[in-house]
């Protein structure tokens, strides 16, 4: 089980998805650094297919946090 959060208040071990490009499944991946701040956050991300790439977040990502990781 996980919560959505905001892509200024994801963090190391968050869970991200990218929709596709029509008629492809969604994307996803593991943020494994969280780069810039702000309006200009951007993320390291570890996709399922093993690669890694930055990933400067738009409409359509969407970040999710495991609920066992959630600050009380």
């Amino acid at each position: 089980m996980s919560d959505t959060v905001t892509t200024t208040d994801a963090r190391v071990g968050d869970a991200v998805e990218v929709k596709g490009l029509p008629g492809n499944p969604a994307e996803q991946g593991q943020i494994i650094e969280v780069l810039g701040a702000g309006e200009h956050v951007h993320f390291r991300v570890r996709w399922d297919d093993e690669h890694e790439s930055l990933l400067y977040p738009k409409d359509g990502a969407r970040v999710h946090r495991p609920t066992h990781d959630r600050n009380p």
